[in-house]
């Protein structure tokens, strides 16, 4: 376990805007950042971070929190992983209470996947560096290649000894076990049970998560034999869904966000030339179609996609159609075709960084305008063949969620084709059309069957409406807590004490009843009576999630008052800090106020079904105290809201 002075120095170290800046574009709207939520797709951004707060809050999908917890929800770290990463990213030493650096395989299944596959990065790195069959093979391939020793060193290239069982013996020896040897890919076990490894006498390319972690491999064979496959890759495993992971993004990121650019190549080593020669930004979908999830990982970080393509013209025509999915994303796609027998390895490799650099900006073209000369070109004056060409072009238009964009695109297209744009907008119009059509009828076969708890409160919507004022009325207690619990009370007939201990000590008589509310309730009186006035980052730190999402949804709203309701229109809106006294006993005696109501309701639902007069007597009694307790707060209610 995490020591709590090293998780007090990584929260002090900590900014959230730069932490989250790795994973998602922001840019600043007055005192918080904005961009689109990395958890849903959408188009308006709706994912605010307050650096004032440290935290942040995506209004698209209902999460939020700290640094340490955006980590957890998109990365899927554990709260100790999403600490470690932090204090590496800060540099800060953790200390934890039981020292685990000998202990191998960790109580979390994905932590002991990642482990395994940290262990095998380092065995084949060291193999290509320190060992003859790896200097001699491995390492001579990479210099063949023209990488360079800083470049094999920053990708953690690698060579797989050229055995049966090289790495699988040696990593059973250091106390891997083989659960996790086979379910990461490293190893595969024989029908006899014995194990051998995956990547014998293959140069190995790691594969790096967002957070730099190498969750999978690409492993190239030397030989010539057509028998053998010249790739072998990593299966998908608990840490490895390649759908959703690019290779070279982790070194990236930084450059694509500064140069508000993507460079999408085919492969590993047009990835690591391309970044070796200064130009970073560069990212390979690794041989396999790219898919949706792969596009919002760059949607996070840029609006822009360059493709590199090699000369392969067939290469190219397959891929056009499966392209229209980034234009569907709403990002912005370039193309951009190097001379046949070259790609961008090549290309870089023989005229270097600057020319590379020319060429492409003299070269590329948006992708409808690209595909359209392509499809023209191989239409030729086949009427037929042009008239599909003009159908297909508009397709790819009407993926195009931006309006604005979507109809350059159409005089564009209108110039090229030589077609009158009024033809062009009714096809695009019938398009959207019937998708529009078809994603509504898809929405409600899909739509969820009411639950239970949904029919019950149909029926009795009553109970619903009592049950959200109480959840309403407890989170108003709470807000408060959050905001004022360690401002003095200075009010008339009441000194010297602070308002958390204060209405701690006003709610000792009631009991909250929804779990989340209630936990932290038991959190805070407990801080109270330790002596500790716990304040808002005490609870947006906190291990239980629960309560993090309580928190960070009632510090942060969707909406920020504009000054001009005043300035402009002279409509004063009220402050609740101007009367202090109001808005927290206020808070107190309408929560007590509803809890009064149920208990009433109860006496009542009670007396209809006693029979027994002594116990009739009991019952009406209790009800004529309490209903002189409800006059009472609502008396008082009344003369606070007033004054």
């Amino acid at each position: 376990m995490i020591t709590k002075p090293t998780i007090d120095r990584i929260m002090e170290a900590t900014d959230i805007v730069e932490v989250i800046g790795e994973f998602v574009q922001l840019k600043k709207r007055g005192a918080n950042y904005v961009g689109l939520s990395p958890f849903v797709n959408e188009r308006t951004p709706s994912f605010t971070v307050s650096p004032a707060k440290g935290i942040f809050k995506d209004f698209s999908s209902g999460k939020g929190g700290s640094a340490v917890t955006f980590l957890m929800e998109l990365e899927k770290f554990t709260y100790p992983e999403a600490l470690k990463w932090l204090a590496k990213k800060y540099g800060i030493e953790v200390e934890e209470t039981v020292d685990t650096t000998e202990n191998l395989e960790e109580q979390n299944h994905r932590e002991s996947l990642m482990i395994v596959s940290g262990y095998a990065a380092k065995f084949f790195h060291e193999s290509l560096l320190d060992t003859d069959e790896g200097k001699s093979i491995g390492y001579s391939y990479f210099k063949e290649r023209g990488f360079s020793n800083d470049t094999i060193k920053k990708f953690e290239l690698g060579y797989s000894p050229d055995q049966w069982e090289a790495f699988t013996g040696e990593a059973i020896k250091q106390g891997y076990q083989e659960q996790y040897l086979v379910e990461s890919g490293l190893s595969v076990k024989r029908d006899n049970g014995a194990l051998y490894d995956r990547y014998r006498g293959r140069v190995m390319f790691p594969i790096h998560s967002f957070t730099g972690r190498v969750i999978a491999f690409g492993g190239r064979t030397l030989k010539t034999d057509k028998n053998v496959p010249k790739y072998v890759n990593s299966p998908e495993s608990e840490i490895y869904h390649k759908s959703s992971v690019l290779y070279g993004l982790y070194f990236a990121k930084r450059s694509i966000r500064e140069e508000d650019n993507c460079y999408l190549v085919e492969g590993y080593a047009d990835v690591i030339s391309v970044h070796q020669a200064g130009i970073e930004n560069v990212v390979a979908s690794s041989g396999t179609s790219l898919t949706s999830e792969q596009i919002r990982l760059i949607g996070r970080l840029t609006k822009n996609i360059t493709i590199l393509y090699d000369g392969d013209a067939a290469g190219i025509k397959a891929s056009l159609r499966g392209l229209d999915m980034i234009l569907e994303e709403g990002l912005n796609v370039k193309v951009v075709l190097f001379p046949d027998g070259h790609d961008p390895d090549s290309y870089v490799q023989k005229f270097g960084t600057n020319a590379f650099k020319t060429h492409i900006e003299q070269n590329k073209k948006d992708f409808i305008l690209y595909k359209t000369d392509i499809l023209l070109k191989e239409a030729g004056n086949d009427p037929i063949k042009k008239s599909e060409v003009i159908r297909e072009i508009v397709e790819s238009i009407a993926k195009i969620p931006d309006s604005i964009k979507a109809s350059v695109f159409i005089q564009e297209c209108s110039r090229i084709l030589k077609i009158e744009e009024r033809s062009l907008n009714t096809e695009l119009n019938k398009m959207r059309q019937a998708k529009a059509k078809k994603d509504h009828q898809q929405q409600q076969n899909h739509k969820p069957e009411p639950s239970p708890e949904d029919l019950l409160f149909f029926d009795e919507p009553e109970e619903k409406a009592a049950v959200k004022e109480s959840d309403t009325q407890e989170k108003e207690i709470i807000r408060l807590l959050l905001l004022y619990g360690n401002k003095m009370i200075d009010w008339d007939g009441i000194a010297n004490t602070y308002i958390g201990p204060f209405m701690i000590a006003e709610l000792s008589d009631v009991e909250f009843e929804q779990p989340v509310t209630k936990h932290f309730m038991e959190i805070y009186r407990q801080e109270v009576e330790n002596g500790v006035l716990p304040e808002e980052q005490h609870f947006i730190h906190h291990r239980d999630k629960g309560i993090v999402d309580l928190v960070v949804t009632l510090l942060t709203t969707k909406y920020v008052l504009s000054e001009n309701w005043y300035e402009m229109h002279k409509i004063l809106v009220s402050d609740e800090q101007a009367n202090m006294k109001a808005t927290i006993l206020g808070a107190i005696f309408h929560l007590k106020k509803q809890k009064v109501g149920k208990i009433l309701q109860k006496l009542r639902d009670e007396l209809q079904t006693t029979t027994g007069e002594t116990d009739q007597e009991i019952l009406l009694n209790q009800y004529m105290h309490m209903k002189k307790v409800e006059k009472t707060i609502s008396d008082y209610l009344g003369s606070v809201i007033i004054k």
